[in-house]
């Protein structure tokens, strides 16, 4: 498989904002095992560019964050990105990660109908909570990273070597181990802790999972 990953990164909300912050501390990682990185950031996550890369790489992991729908990712100012019955045959031959909403529960049968090699992500809400003293800071947020760790986990392993299975069963393991932390915390953390349970019950792979990049 061809070494590249392409990541989305739209800073246009808090929530994007946040996504893209944790999401960059992947970036150093997959240039030193040697990957060409992709990076649509702010402006450039949009429709035309992803669309342009796409076709010119035959094969890559490709990690979307932002909002998103049943069917579809977004990107800068909420613009579709990709869309199951649109575009949808980009992600042939690719394994994808969405950071958004519900994409799981179509795009992501779609695509793997489509060629997709594999396609993790969340098939309803995906929920995180933030310190709003942090927002210019996200990564020193410490509910944010309750929340987010196991998202950078799961492509920390597959940029490491990992299949898609053994990647997604340790970002799993994180998600319950930060559960339990949340629930042996104060009384705010413990009420929180029910939107980790709800992430994980949410937290799909579809696809070849035997897959490594």
């Amino acid at each position: 498989m061809n070494s590249a990953y392409l990541t989305t990164r739209p800073e246009h909300d808090d929530t994007t904002h946040y996504l893209s912050k944790w999401c960059e501390e992947t970036l150093s990682l997959a240039q030193v095992k040697g990957f060409k990185v992709i990076d649509l950031h702010r402006e450039k996550a949009v429709r035309e560019e992803v669309e342009s890369r796409l076709k010119r790489l035959p094969a890559c992991l490709c990690v979307f964050n932002g909002h998103g729908s049943e069917d579809t990712v977004t990107g800068h100012k909420n613009e579709p990105l990709i869309t199951a019955d649109k575009n949808g045959w980009l992600l042939k031959s690719k394994i994808v990660y969405a950071i958004s909403c519900k994409s799981a529960k179509v795009l992501g049968i779609k695509s793997i109908e489509n060629g997709a090699i594999s396609y993790t992500g969340y098939d309803d809400d995906f929920i995180f909570f933030y310190d709003p003293n942090r927002l210019s800071k996200p990564l020193a947020d410490e509910t944010a990273k309750l929340f987010l760790e196991h998202s950078n986990l799961f492509i920390t392993s597959l940029l490491k070597g990992n299949s898609v299975e053994e990647s997604r069963k340790r970002a799993f393991n994180k998600l319950k181990e930060n559960m339990v932390k949340m629930l042996a915390g104060d009384s705010q953390q413990a009420n929180l802790s029910r939107f980790l349970w709800w992430n994980m019950q949410h937290f799909v792979s579809h696809g070849n999972l035997r897959e490594t990049l």
